[in-house]
């Protein structure tokens, strides 16, 4: 009799405890708490969005249309797609087997490894930029030896393409390092006792597990690839037409107030920052869509 009214007291208590709120805040504070979350997304993140696009239409669209067509605009939007278009793959390699190595690895320089890799995080792309210039300009340790045989990485494509690299290559190692942790090696390891070689154990095991964290990261080291400014604007010269990025482009359109165009390829970035939004919010609903159905008879 004592265990049921003690086994019934438990429950009750259970019940209790589960239809219990995660905290005791009043209604009023959590108002005031949802109203300042709200109002800090408003302020700070909407409102200069809703400016943008507001000034680069300012003018009308023939305006708008005029500047994103001039060809020093169409010259920063190529040259952020080539830099970016390099730059994400060649990460996209790095991340792959750097989080492959430290995941399913044990190796002396682990540790260092995993932090090397958070570098970029704490140093400022500018001295990223001013390092690369250090190395490979005119008066640096290579640069008069690159120079003999007429290569140009300073002031040109490489040096963007390599201040751009710095800058994302955490992106989607630091995506995969956790999620392969967790998953372990054992699915590998059973594939290869059943004869598959290790390059089929990547292909057909681990390759399906991580598919919606390497896609993540590849969007996010995407974003950040386009719309790198510091160490870009150190390494590329600014020469206009040739070696200016979109960000680079918005910045002497500004200086030179000309704000409507400024604005108007300031709303392309937008638009792009928008998209790798959408694109993350689609896969993260994917991520959390694929293991139900998976489950499902």
């Amino acid at each position: 009799m004592a265990g049921n009214v003690t086994s019934s007291f438990a429950a009750t208590g259970s019940a209790r405890f589960e239809n219990r709120s995660a905290t005791r805040d009043s209604g009023a504070v959590r108002i005031i708490l949802l109203a300042l979350g709200l109002g800090f997304f408003a302020l700070f993140l909407l409102l200069p969005l809703i400016v943008v696009f507001a000034e680069a239409f300012r003018k009308g669209f023939d305006t708008y249309w005029a500047a994103l067509f001039d060809p020093d605009a169409l010259s920063a939007i190529r040259l952020t797609l080539i830099a970016a278009a390099i730059a994400v793959p060649l990460n996209l390699v790095f991340g792959v087997s750097a989080a492959w190595a430290i995941a399913k690895y044990d190796f002396r320089g682990k540790a260092l490894l995993t932090t090397l890799i958070d570098l970029p995080f704490s140093v400022s792309p500018v001295i990223a930029g001013l390092i690369y210039v250090l190395i490979f300009g005119a008066q640096g340790w290579f640069g008069p030896t690159l120079a003999g045989y007429d290569i140009k990485i300073i002031f040109a494509l490489p040096g963007i393409v390599l201040a751009t690299i710095f800058v994302t290559f955490p992106f989607i190692a630091r995506e995969l390092i956790p999620l392969m942790e967790a998953q372990g090696s054992d699915e590998e390891e059973a594939a290869i006792v059943l004869g598959a070689s290790g390059w089929q154990a990547f292909w057909r095991v681990t390759l399906p597990n991580i598919k919606w964290g390497l896609l993540y990261g590849v969007i996010l080291c995407n974003a950040r690839a386009m719309g790198e400014f510091g160490a870009v604007s150190v390494v590329s010269g600014h020469i206009r037409g040739l070696t200016n990025t979109m960000p680079l482009h918005v910045e002497i359109l500004y200086n030179e107030y000309q704000f409507a165009a400024a604005f108007a390829v300031a709303s392309l970035l937008a638009l792009l920052a928008l998209f790798t939004l959408a694109m993350k919010s689609f896969i993260e609903w994917q991520a959390r869509r694929t293991p139900e159905k998976e489950i499902q008879p």
